[in-house]
């Protein structure tokens, strides 16, 4: 049976996903990963475990967009891996969700802007930033 699942991160150990968890809790994530780790850093171990937790039919969720990836080019990395392994994504704050039309449109403006950003040479220079 296909479940949510959260994935929900902050930079320091000073912060707290609290919040965050507040809000996948409400959206139904049936269970949620937490990581203290840069956006920026490649490899985070949490963001890894929610990965490889999720199977064909889940939807990975999210709070807002930079909790996944800081730059264009990451987020695309990953909802492209999350595409090829059948497996939803859904950020709340910006309503971007793939399991719609509108959400598929959206990533597909993303995925636009990132082959233009490596075309162009311009690669790092669009981070996400939400705030």
């Amino acid at each position: 049976m296909a479940q949510l699942i959260g994935y929900a991160r902050v930079s320091t150990a000073a912060q707290d996903t609290a919040m965050q968890h507040d809000a996948l809790k409400a959206a139904g994530c049936a269970k949620i990963f937490d990581e203290t780790a840069s956006g920026a850093r490649t490899g985070r171990p949490g963001l890894k475990e929610a990965l490889a937790y999720a199977r064909e039919g889940d939807t990975l969720v999210v709070y807002k967009l930079d909790r996944l990836a800081r730059s264009l080019s990451q987020l695309i990395s990953t909802l492209q891996e999350l595409s090829e392994r059948k497996i939803q994504f859904r950020s709340l704050n910006e309503s971007i969700d793939t399991t719609t039309p509108a959400g598929r449109m959206t990533f597909a403006i993303f995925a636009a802007l990132a082959e233009f950003e490596r075309d162009t040479g311009l690669r790092g220079h669009f981070y996400i930033n939400t705030r």
